[in-house]
Order: C-alpha cells, then sequence, then structure tokens
C-alpha cells in the first residue's frame, strides 16, 4: 500500500459509521456467540489448526456475521474474497473462481470467499460456487438471514457447516455499547458524552439484540446532542427514544419471521389463548404485515379449527376480511382483533377440515368410480330406460323431512368421512346425525338388498 493510499483507508475509516469503527479485530473484541466461537467449540479448535471449513452463517443483523468472517480470515494465511450477492453476477463469481484456482496453483494459497446475503444468489449462481467449493480451491463463507435450508442449494448446504448466530443478549448489546463509549480510537471516548441509566436502556432494549442498531442509535444521540458550556454531551431518555425513533422488528414479508409470527398468531388461536393470539396479531401489525393477509389466515382458521363448533366463526372471519378491505388501515385492526378474540374463545373442531382429507385421499384413487344409477340425472327418456334416477327418494316427501339411502359409490358405501365431535354446536350435530343414521352412524343396506 503507498502513503497515499494509506492516508485515504485512515481518512475513509475515520468518517465510517460507528458501528463500522468499532469492528472487532480480534476474538477477545468480538461479543456474542460463545456457543460457535467459545474457547472450547470445535471452530476454534479447528481455528488453533489451522483449518476453515466452508461454512454458512445464519442469522439476524447485527449479530456479527460479517465481523465473524473476517475474523476467521485473519487467523489463517488464506487470500479473502469479499462479494455481495445483491451486486455480483455469474461473470463475477467466474473471474472469483479462475483467480482463485490461480492463486492456488501459483502459490499454494486458499482462497476464503464471504459471500454476504447469500439467499439472494439464484441456482445458476450457486452452482457456479459448487465445485471449488467441493475440490477445496476456495473455503466459502455465506452469511445469511434466511433459513438456509430454504435459500441454499442442497449439494452447496451438505458441503458445508451451518452456525445459527443469535441475537445478542441485552448485557452483551450493553457491552458493545459501553465499550464504544469508552474507546478513545475508534469510539467516542474523545466526546466527553455521559449517558443516563435510563438512556442506556433504551438503546438496548429497543436494538433487539442488534449491535449496529444500538451503535447507530447512539451515533445519532451523540452527534444531534448539543455540547454543554463544559465541552461534554448529556445523552438522556428522551434524546435515546429519539434516536432509536421504535423498536425496529426482524421480521421479513417473505422470510423467516414473517412464517414463524403467522404460525405462533395460529397455534395461539388454536389453543384458545385470546391473550397471546391478539399480542401476535399486534407483532404483525407493528411489523407491517398485510392486514388482508391477515384476515385471510383468519377466513381459514375459522373454518378448519372451530369449523362446526360455531359455524358463526367464519361469518365473523369473512365480515373482518371484508371490513378491513373497506375501511383499510389503521381502523382495521380493530375488526381484525374482534375476530381473533371470537375465534380464540370458540369452541373448537376440526373436523369438517378432516373430512375433506380423507374424502380427497378417496377420490384421488376412485376418481372413475361411477356414480350410482338413482342418484344421476334422468333428463331424457333413454336416460330413464337405462335406470337413471330409479329408486331415487325424495326426501321431502318423508316424515322428518330424512329417508336413509346410499349415496356412496358401492366400494365406499361404509365410508365415514365426517365425524363430528362433542363440541359446541358440533355436538347438536352429533345427536341429529346419530337419530338419522343410528348410533354407529352407519349406512343403510339398499333396498335390493
Amino acid at each position: 500500500m503507498t502513503l497515499f493510499e494509506h492516508e485515504a483507508a485512515q481518512k475513509k475509516e475515520k468518517l465510517a459509521p460507528l458501528a463500522a469503527r468499532m469492528r472487532p479485530r480480534t476474538f477477545d473484541e468480538y461479543v456474542g456467540q460463545s456457543h460457535i466461537v467459545g474457547p472450547n467449540t470445535a471452530l476454534r479448535r479447528a481455528l488453533n489448526a489451522g483449518y476453515v471449513p466452508s461454512m454458512i452463517l445464519w442469522g439476524p443483523p447485527g449479530t456479527g456475521k460479517t465481523t465473524l468472517a473476517i475474523l476467521l480470515a485473519s487467523m489463517t494465511s488464506s487470500y479473502f474474497e469479499r462479494i455481495s450477492a445483491v451486486g455480483s453476477g455469474v461473470a463475477d463469481l467466474r473471474r472469483v473462481m479462475s483467480d482463485a484456482s490461480d492463486r492456488l496453483g501459483m502459490h499454494g494459497q486458499r482462497t476464503i470467499l464471504f459471500v454476504d446475503e447469500i439467499h439472494r444468489f439464484n441456482k445458476a449462481q450457486q452452482d457456479v460456487i459448487l465445485p471449488q467449493v467441493e475440490d477445496g480451491t476456495i473455503v466459502l463463507i455465506g452469511a445469511t438471514t434466511e433459513n438456509p435450508s430454504f435459500e441454499v442449494v442442497s449439494p452447496l448446504l451438505s458441503r458445508s457447516t451451518v452456525y445459527a448466530l443469535n441475537p445478542l443478549e441485552p448485557k452483551e448489546v450493553q457491552q458493545v455499547v459501553e465499550a464504544a463509549l469508552s474507546d478513545t480510537e475508534k469510539g467516542m471516548g474523545t466526546l466527553d458524552v455521559s449517558l443516563d441509566e435510563d438512556a442506556l436502556d433504551i438503546l438496548v432494549n429497543l436494538s433487539n439484540g442488534d449491535a449496529r442498531t444500538a451503535l447507530n442509535g447512539l451515533e445519532l444521540a451523540v452527534l444531534s446532542s448539543p455540547m454543554s458550556a463544559t465541552g461534554g454531551r448529556v445523552i438522556d431518555r428522551e434524546t435515546a427514544r429519539e434516536a432509536m425513533q421504535k423498536r425496529v422488528a426482524r421480521y421479513d414479508k417473505s422470510g423467516d419471521q414473517h412464517y414463524d409470527t403467522i404460525s405462533a398468531f395460529i397455534k395461539s388461536v388454536r389453543s384458545s389463548d385470546p391473550n397471546a393470539a391478539v399480542y401476535w396479531l399486534a407483532r404483525m401489525i407493528e411489523a407491517g404485515e398485510d392486514p388482508l393477509f391477515i384476515a385471510r389466515r383468519i377466513v381459514v382458521l375459522a373454518a378448519e379449527d372451530i369449523g362446526m363448533a360455531d359455524p358463526q366463526a367464519l361469518t365473523v372471519a369473512v365480515a373482518a376480511q371484508q371490513a378491513v378491505h373497506f375501511i383499510g388501515m389503521p381502523e382495521g385492526r380493530i375488526p381484525l382483533a374482534e375476530a381473533t378474540v371470537y375465534l380464540a374463545t370458540a369452541p373448537k373442531s376440526n373436523a369438517a377440515y378432516m373430512a375433506i382429507g380423507g374424502a380427497l385421499d378417496d377420490a384421488r384413487e376412485t376418481r372413475n368410480e361411477p356414480v350410482p344409477l338413482h342418484l344421476r340425472n334422468a333428463v331424457t327418456g333413454m336416460m330413464r330406460d337405462m335406470g337413471y334416477g330409479k329408486d331415487y327418494k325424495y326426501t321431502h316427501d318423508y316424515e322428518g323431512h330424512f329417508t336413509p339411502t346410499d349415496n356412496l359409490p358401492d366400494n365406499l358405501k361404509d365410508r365415514k368421512y365426517y365425524e363430528p365431535t362433542d363440541q359446541g354446536y358440533e355436538a347438536e350435530i352429533a345427536k341429529r346425525m346419530s337419530r338419522w343414521w343410528g348410533g354407529s352412524e352407519s349406512r343403510p343396506e339398499s333396498d335390493e338388498e
């Protein structure tokens, strides 16, 4: 590096955001993820032996994925190549692969390739990397916020170790913030900053375990605060809250948090827990989830998990969906909450859901079974001569508007799909079914028999 390049690098570092300046340079400075990089972990033992395996670092933003990749590379003699999946195409990858092969052949030096946001690579891009990972030309370190089992192709995944990074604990975020305040070289130790306890709590708790968010909030709070007469800066609770604005939800409408949160919502309703259900509803609303997506899931919930135990639940759910579509947000949160509470506190039955599931299984196997003659529509004389509609019993001609008939194909006539539960309104249905079909709800014998 020339003197000019060195000076340029120093200027760039000074102008970098606080989070970038405070990036750990050694494992002693690295905070969190002790289950991965602790002194006695398999990865640290491998590093001490000079070995770095290909890996996928999976975790929320601000948990140290990029920093860990840089630290791993610094502990070996490998060449470190860093690319972002957002701006790199197949041509860029082929160049990197070619350079890595030349480097290994001419100098015996392996390449550590760090791919940030590897989940954004399509299959073709991932396939370009695969041969060099397989033969050891490169060591791949991919970073992703998305579940790699969904986003990384199986051959590449099977050749990599997946490490799940956790959000930092509050005490770990506090450690990061305090280090930035006291560091006179990279942090704010020369600025005479006083951070009161409430302000520290705001930075820690509103960061959601994201060290970068906490440091960005700290930097904004410090630089936006006026200097006192003595040249210092005092950061109080309101200043910190304004800098953080509000809790940043780790929520991607196409990612894991999206599916995990709607799953928690559905399971809370199914568990008849209105408090948890409303909480997860609020989480989705706060994160900016499409309210019509939530409404559609509520409609499905009503049919699948409440069903005939309370048929009114489906009416309530559909009304909520229509209300949200009609009035929009933020008022749409109210019918969503009403429907959520109604469903959570309603009696539960999945009998209708199970009935259609079982019937579909049989329908796939018996799709060519003929419709029984007595159920066919005889619209012509020829059809009547062929027996269409023969012996059909018009139910309204019978006492109680019911008469037992056999309405399934012959080889399915004893099949039962709908088995009512003893929950809510469905208990009345069960009594009615028993009265019509007998205690066993068995199908009648045909007249011919």
